[in-house]
């Protein structure tokens, strides 16, 4: 039997979505309640590896398993078997060669900066306190650059394997709110620090430093040296994953 599982959680106490020697993942707590379930151990595969620090609101993980629970009650077990900050929203029963990372056709991923001179001690694990002001209708230009496929050889984590750096951004926009910044993003995939990457060299843009043009130099240069180092991850969420039966987005 094959699930998939919606998740949510808090990634500031993790190494980050994928299993490492010697540390704590989000993937080990997931595998080692499912073993606890079912006796044996269970592989589960993610849509996103996301990194340490970074958060979800909506991972998207499957496994197969033995047809030994039914999936509200395999919900709640793991709800129970897993802490605080690792919650189950979903489960569902999909087809057996369903893979949650080949078969999404879309990321969506929000960015969240609390842009004034104090910080907060409420939103500290969750945004990028920015003090200086930013340029905020600068920042929105430079964020619709983004959008169409590009080669982000720029915009990655140097060393990151991948066989391509040619991705498709298909909205790329920011939302003010009092203080709060978020930027939100979709494409078809992304590569590791690409996005918080972006968020960086945008954030120049809006102090000033950088130029708007200063992307179009990046897609068309690839030269990563170029580009200011990726913003914390503590600001970053993977919001949703989309599937080819889901259409549509939402200014949410």
């Amino acid at each position: 039997m094959r699930i998939k599982l919606k998740l949510q959680y808090d990634g500031g106490n993790y190494c980050g979505w994928q299993l490492q020697r010697g540390q704590d993942s989000l993937q080990g707590r997931l595998e080692a309640a499912l073993e606890r379930l079912y006796g044996r151990e269970i592989r589960v595969h993610a849509a996103g590896r996301t990194d340490a620090g970074v958060h979800a609101l909506g991972q998207v993980a499957a496994f197969s398993a033995p047809a030994r629970f039914g999936t509200d009650e395999l919900m709640r077990a793991l709800n129970v078997l897993t802490p605080a900050d690792i919650v189950v929203v979903a489960a569902s029963a999909v087809n057996d060669n369903f893979d949650p990372r080949r078969d999404a056709r879309s990321r969506v991923y929000e960015y969240r900066i609390l842009n004034r001179t104090l910080p907060s001690p409420f939103h500290q694990r969750y945004c990028w306190h920015v003090a200086q002001p930013l340029d905020r209708a600068a920042m929105s230009a430079a964020a619709e650059r983004f959008v169409g496929e590009h080669d982000f050889a720029a915009f990655r984590s140097l060393g990151s394997p991948t066989r391509s750096t040619v991705r498709r951004i298909d909205e790329s926009w920011w939302r003010m709110t009092g203080d709060f910044l978020t930027y939100r993003v979709e494409g078809s995939s992304f590569m590791r620090h690409m996005v918080r990457t972006m968020v960086a060299v945008m954030v120049e843009v809006g102090r000033g430093r950088l130029s708007q043009a200063i992307i179009t130099q990046l897609l068309a240069g690839a030269d990563r040296a170029r580009a200011p180092a990726p913003a914390p991850a503590r600001g970053l969420f993977l919001v949703e994953v989309r599937y080819r039966e889901q259409s549509g987005s939402a200014r949410a």
